[in-house]
């Protein structure tokens, strides 16, 4: 097969070399070779017998291939070059190519024959055209192990939602938190070591903590190859699947080599690639270390950059997507990341910073990277052709020559926009951010531009928290949200407070805690079913919630299953927890519990059939609080088993006891049926660590007070089902609980009943024999009134008989010598035919041993077969002895391990076996039975504690609780392999603080020197000024004065050589303080004009002024044509159509007078006042000069605050800020004239008070028009223009700005 992987003529064994898996199929094989004929039009897809073909090379099993090679061919295309001319370059070997890069063999068949329709000239959107891609499919590098990669080989118009979807649906990717795009050299260069690896660590850790994609140009060189190594390195150390890092490589396919192995018509699964840097010549070889490869096919051979376009527009599809995870719902951001670099490389930025993605650019790295980085805190007006010549000089050495003085001023123009908008800008620095802050910068960078337009106030805050919680970065959080800048409010934390539940980030369920998140308001019934009902499909209890929802459902014979409610959790708690407690969650009266309001739309959440904000958007009458939010929350993260969740809610809880006891039986029930080993572990080990947290709680308690220690065993607790802690205890069998000092006291007092513990053996056995000897005071009582203790004799002579006349009844036969091993010894073996079976088929007979066939008669003797099978069965018998001497021995040593403990716990049993029999016995039982009757029936004396006693008693646990806490982390730092991690920590932060030492006294010297450079520099630019003067004025010294340029609002829409750029605005931002105005227009001079493909001519800052001579200055001329509009000034730039515009005054029924004043007109055509902007003509304005336009300011009070106003804003199709509404209808008179100004526009600003504004009617206008209310505030993200307006207007009504 050619090098291209044409589809003409694609014979079986070619097939068989491309796709070796093939080979084994010939049945597949079309039978005459017009099965592979391309057909005449090449735009056809032979669809159905590819399709076949493919699903025939699979196995039956392989259904996910199967999808993928039917979808790829019918979505997926590739472009092939129909139409071979010959080029004027030659290849490397010196073949005759095609102006497509291609030679003669590697073109379809029907491309050598020029047919008359193609013409003579090449040209690419005639003569290369799409077909089915043919490589697509699993690739793996040879001699690199297991590594095996996606990829995939698409078209350059490929629709981007295309990609996307086979990245998602097909290859199975996630959907990204973050997009992360690393631009820079393409080819190798090379970087400090430190700063190397502070990189590397820091984008994987960013990439890591955040479940990011990166995306690169996906060669083995230069940032690429940086990436794929930090990747690697990062893979080799992380054995966990988690540890997984998406890396995608979007390549030009004209560009790679050895492309040829990865052409499969059917699919490479996998297809072998060669990585040779070597022989690679002009191409590059695709990078090992890249997960992901897409591949972008233009037709041509060699030329790089065609993957550009179509990376830019799927990062930005892929940045418009919403994703929603853990409840919160965010747009994927992005941010680029640049290393190094050349002229692609600004082009990237600039394109980046266009567009409004943050950039982070790596200084230290070279080349284009240092130039910005170098410059990037000079005021713009310091940015002059001569600094960036300077700078380039220095850092292109190697290719200094190639730069011409145009494209010196392409570069400064490029480089004062990317530096004007510093909040897209970030620098890291080495010795700014640290060691492994990469991340840190990364993240700023993306909360820096976060402050946009889309965001503002509390929006923007709660924008930021949902990316730091998506992102998982608490760290970001405390520094760069939870700060002094804005306060929060405890209820504004809930809907995220529930998306870190769900989605198990404990850190920020500490953090939320830490912020005033009360869980007692946090924790309602609606928060609680919202909880279960996202519990994770693989979690045991959500299968027994099923479970009982399904069982509901059969019994009331209904046809959907039954929405969860928490009387259906309460059922399955009640299995876990025994049917000694009482439901958790009652079952409602009511038959259907209240819906819930109408949800936020500021903030889009994760909900099913609800807005999680709306859970606490409620009516105080219809929010529903439950008995103990910590409880439930505890519950809900012990059933799904996570550990460091619970434990933050543990510490919370006041009856902390019972919890534990309570989560430790819970976990052990659930170990039960857990099918997945690990899992069943985790639940045991995590049972076992609370039974230990609810003895440290309770040997804290005990040392303090024993009384009130044994009161909290057997208080009976409300929140977990009127039940007591001793109780928890026993159905969990904690035997170390129920072991413990404390619990065996209290048992003993339980045994004694009201004798005192103290009294002697001698003092109790004559009162049990002479009965009157107990008003002796012999013994004593632990209460003084205690006369009830007639019947103590006969508890005790009664207890022992019975128990003794039960160990010698007959229902307990058994003794241990009656258990012995029977050993089996042969009785002998029967030779007689007559008496045995040949086969074995019959049961009552032996079998017969092996016979001659001749005489019948055994082949072996009898005597030998005897003697064999007694020493068979003796060391048969020696072996199962030792083994079970070996099991007796291990059972023994296990009993012995724990006898103590199992005494223990078996002593309960038999105290309350004692405890709960009637002293008196029979016939005197039915007295002792009438006495109980009389206590529990009648006088109903209760056995709870006071309340006021037992919020004491909980208090009193709770403060215990936390003494205990403190004991853990002491013991836990005073551990001898945490002091020795500490150390180490300390040792690293030592020496990292001494090498930034280092780095920030060079950067001090560098800057110390730079800044001396500058005022030399200064000092001899002013001595070449005053010299001259001096000696013209002849020792006359005349004060100077600078001029500067007059600061004017916004660019005019004076069209002969600009018009409006209607596109990009300035953003004054949120938190910081608006820069100074600059000198000279700005928006007007974007390189792309907004609404077509015109670029205008770079024009640097100081050469915007026409004082200033610029004799490179050739601008493009364009002037749209308006078909719906009947007044327009003509479209060609003829002299004799021009003449006839009257300028500077009333031209008809068009005004051309400027508020500005009179301009200048030049050859016919009125020159900017406010300087030059790359462009000439009239752009997409109607008229040449002044082009008038209103803006009303129409506001609205903000309820019942009259000083607090809001503004009507809209979002023009064609712009990514909001902005005041133009082009309001005709005939709308009255309002104030604020001001008569020069803009961007001559604008005409009215003021009107209106509160019911029709939105139809201004949408009616361009259905793309996007309008909202928003707060009139100087932070508002407006254009800086329409700010001063509203400035106005809030001083004209004296409201708040």
């Amino acid at each position: 097969m050619s090098a291209r992987g044409r589809c003409a003529r694609v014979l079986p064994s070619e097939l068989n070399k491309v796709c070796p898996e093939r080979g084994d199929e010939p049945a597949t094989h079309p039978s005459k070779m017009s099965d592979f004929e391309v057909v005449p039009n090449l735009q056809q897809s032979s669809s159905s017998v590819s399709r076949s073909r493919r699903k025939a090379h699979f196995p039956a099993g392989s259904n996910e291939k199967e999808n993928l090679i039917s979808w790829i061919p019918e979505n997926i295309r590739k472009k092939e070059c129909t139409y071979f001319v010959e080029s004027s370059q030659t290849s490397d070997s010196g073949r005759i190519v095609c102006e497509c890069g291609y030679l003669r063999e590697q073109h379809l068949d029907d491309a050598a024959k020029p047919p008359i329709f193609l013409g003579k000239e090449w040209d690419p959107s005639r003569h290369i055209q799409e077909m089915p891609t043919d490589a697509f499919g699993d690739i793996r590098f040879t001699g690199l192990g297991q590594k095996t990669g996606k990829y995939v080989r698409v078209s350059s118009d490929t629709p981007p939602r295309v990609i996307y979807h086979l990245m998602t649906q097909h290859w199975g990717l996630d959907p990204p938190n973050l997009l992360i795009s690393v631009t820079g050299g393409a080819k190798n260069f090379v970087m400090k070591p430190r700063l190397k690896n502070i990189f590397r660590q820091g984008l994987v850790k960013v990439a890591q903590t955040t479940g990011a994609w990166i995306i690169t140009g996906g060669s083995h060189a230069g940032v690429m190859k940086q990436v794929g190594e930090a990747v690697r390195d990062f893979m080799l150390s992380c054995s966990h699947k988690e540890g997984d890092i998406v890396t995608i490589g979007i390549a030009t396919w004209g560009t790679v080599y050895n492309r040829e192995s990865l052409v499969c018509p059917m699919g490479g699964f996998p297809a072998e690639y060669m990585l040779d840097e070597e022989n690679q010549g002009s191409l590059s070889c695709l990078d090992s270390n890249h997960s992901h490869f897409i591949l972008v096919d233009d037709g041509t051979h060699g030329r790089y950059g065609v993957e550009i376009p179509l990376r830019t527009r799927l990062e930005k599809f892929i940045s418009e997507q919403t994703k929603v995870k853990g409840g919160v719902a965010i747009k994927i951001p992005i941010v680029c990341v640049v290393l190094e670099g050349g002229p692609g490389t600004l082009d990237t930025i600039y394109n980046a910073i266009t567009h409004g993605t943050p950039c982070v650019i790596v200084e230290g790295s070279g080349r284009v990277a240092d130039v910005i980085a170098q410059v990037a805190n000079l005021p713009v007006a310091k940015i002059t052709i001569a600094l960036i010549q300077s700078k380039l000089s220095v850092l292109f050495q190697d290719t200094y020559e190639l730069f011409t003085e145009s494209k010196l001023v392409e570069w400064t123009k490029k480089i004062q926009d990317i530096v004007r908008s510093r909040q897209l800008l970030t620098i890291f620095r080495e010795g700014k951010y640290g060691q492994q802050d990469v991340d840190v910068a990364i993240l700023q960078a993306l909360f820096k531009a976060s402050r946009n337009q889309d965001h503002f106030g509390r929006e923007n805050w709660d924008h930021q928290l949902k990316l730091a919680v998506a992102w998982n970065r608490v760290d970001i959080a405390r520094s760069e949200i939870f700060t002094d800048d804005h306060d929060w409010k405890p209820s504004d934390l809930h809907p995220v407070m529930a998306a870190a539940l769900i989605s198990n980030k404990p850190d920020f369920v500490k953090l939320f805690l830490e912020q005033g998140v009360r869980l007692k308001d946090f924790v309602t019934w609606d928060t609680l079913v919202y909880l279960y009902d996202n519990l994770a499909p693989s979690c045991l209890f959500h299968s027994k919630l099923q479970k009982v929802l399904l069982e509901e459902r059969e019994h009331t014979a209904g046809s959907k299953v039954p929405r969860l409610q928490m009387h259906h959790v309460s059922q399955v708690l009640r299995e876990l927890l025994g049917c000694s407690t009482q439901p958790l969650y009652p079952k409602p009266k009511q038959a259907e519990r209240p819906r819930l309001s109408i949800p936020v739309p500021h903030i889009k959440l994760n909900v099913q059939g609800s807005s999680l904000r709306s859970l606490y958007k409620r009516s105080p009458g219809r929010v529903t609080f439950t008995m103990d939010p910590v409880r439930d929350l505890l519950i809900w993260a012990v059933v799904q088993n996570r550990r460091e969740l619970a434990e933050i809610i543990w510490a919370q809880s006041q009856d902390c006891m019972a919890a534990a006891l309570a989560c430790s039986k819970i976990l052990k029930e659930l170990a039960k049926e857990e099918e997945d080993t690990d899992t069943t572990d985790d639940m045991l080990a995590l049972a076992e660590e609370y039974e230990h947290k609810a003895i440290g709680v309770f040997t804290e308690c005990y040392r303090k007070d024993e009384e009130r220690a044994q009161k909290l065993l057997t208080r009976v607790s409300e929140a977990w089902g009127k039940t007591t802690c001793l109780q928890l205890a026993l159905e969990a069998k904690n035997m170390n609980f129920v072991s413990h000092g404390g619990v065996q006291a209290f048992l003993t007092k339980v045994w004694w009943g009201k004798l005192s513990v103290d009294n002697g053996l001698w003092r109790v056995i004559p009162c049990m024999l002479f009965f009157p000897l107990l008003y002796t005071k012999l013994i004593t009582f632990r209460y003084s009134d205690s006369w009830d203790t007639l019947a103590f004799p006969c508890l005790v002579l009664s207890s022992l008989e019975l128990s003794e006349s039960r160990m010698c009844s007959p229902r307990h036969p058994k003794r241990f010598g009656q258990h012995g091993v029977t050993l089996c010894c042969p009785t002998g073996v029967n030779f007689n035919i007559d008496q045995c079976s040949p086969n074995g088929t019959d049961p009552y007979k032996p079998k017969c041993p092996e016979t001659n066939g001749d005489s019948n008669t055994p082949i072996f003797p009898e005597w030998l077969t005897v003697i064999l099978l007694c020493l068979y069965l003796l060391f048969t018998n020696i072996l199962l002895l030792n083994l079970l001497i070996a099991m007796f021995n291990y059972t023994f040593q296990q009993v012995q391990e724990h006898t103590d403990q199992i005494w223990k716990f078996q002593r309960h049993d038999l105290i309350q076996e004692y405890h709960g029999r009637p002293p008196a016995p029979p016939p005197l039982i039915l007295l002792s039975h009438l006495q109980l009757l009389l206590r529990r029936g009648l006088l109903r004396q209760p056995e709870k504690l006071e309340k006021n006693e037992e919020a004491a008693l909980l208090s009193w646990e709770m403060y215990l609780k936390e003494s205990y806490l403190q004991h853990q982390q002491c013991q836990e730092k005073q551990n001898t392999e945490q002091m020795i991690r500490d150390i180490a920590q300390r040792v690293d932060v030592l020496a990292e603080l001494l090498d930034l030492d280092r780095v920030k006294r060079t950067g001090v010297v560098e800057q110390r020197l730079g800044s001396l450079e500058d005022q030399v520099r200064q000092k001899q630019g002013k001595k070449d000024k005053i010299f001259p003067g001096l000696s013209q004025l002849k020792g006359e010294i005349f004060p100077g004065s600078e001029i500067a340029c007059l600061a004017t609002p916004k660019d005019t829409t004076h069209t002969a050589s600009s018009s409006t750029a209607l596109g990009t605005k300035e953003l004054a931002l949120e938190g910081r303080p608006e820069e100074r105005q600059p000198p000279c227009h700005v928006l007007a001079r974007n390189l792309l004009y907004p609404g077509s493909h015109i670029l205008r001519f770079p024009v640097p800052d100081e050469k915007v002024p026409w004082e200033v001579d610029f004799p490179l200055y050739d601008p493009p001329a364009y002037s749209a044509e308006h078909k719906d509009m009947a007044v327009q000034d003509p479209f060609s730039l003829s002299l004799e159509s021009l003449l006839k515009i009257n300028y500077n005054t009333m031209d008809g029924l068009i005004d051309r007078q400027s508020f500005h004043g009179l301009y200048t007109v030049q050859d016919g055509l009125p020159l900017n006042p406010m300087g030059r902007t790359g462009l000439r003509g009239r752009g997409r304005l109607h008229c040449f000069g002044p082009n008038h336009a209103l803006h009303p300011v129409v506001t609205r009070g903000r309820g019942s605050l009259k000083k607090m106003l809001e503004v009507l804003v809209a979002q023009y199709p064609l712009s990514d800020v909001w902005a005041l509404p133009g082009q309001w209808p005709r005939g709308f008179l009255g309002g104030k004239v604020l001001r008569k100004g020069f803009f961007m526009k001559d604008v005409c600003a009215t003021h009107t008070h209106v509160t019911p504004v029709p939105l139809q009617f201004l949408q009616g206008c361009d259905p793309e028009l996007c309008i909202r209310w928003q707060v009139l505030d100087k932070r508002i993200p407006l254009h800086a223009n329409h700010k001063e307006l509203l400035h106005k207007v809030s001083t004209l009504l004296g409201a708040y700005y």
